[in-house]
């Protein structure tokens, strides 16, 4: 009987369902931030390469820019 007692307990126990939906949380939110970032990558790689492409071609000091 004591056995059945551990299994019953066992079975009774919802101590680790809260870990358990905090996991799945988690990792909704990660791939939710894998999606934007594949989504929003492109742009920013443009971007980037536009405001590159500034920087280099504008000189540097006093009354150097119009």
């Amino acid at each position: 009987m004591k056995l059945l007692n551990i299994f019953k307990s066992f079975k009774n126990d919802e101590s680790g369902a809260v870990t358990v939906d905090w996991v799945v949380l988690t990792a909704a939110i990660v791939g939710l931030g894998i999606v934007v970032m594949n989504t929003v990558g492109g742009g920013i790689t443009g971007l980037s390469t536009k405001i590159n492409a500034q920087l280099t071609s504008t000189n540097a000091g006093y009354g150097t820019n119009p």
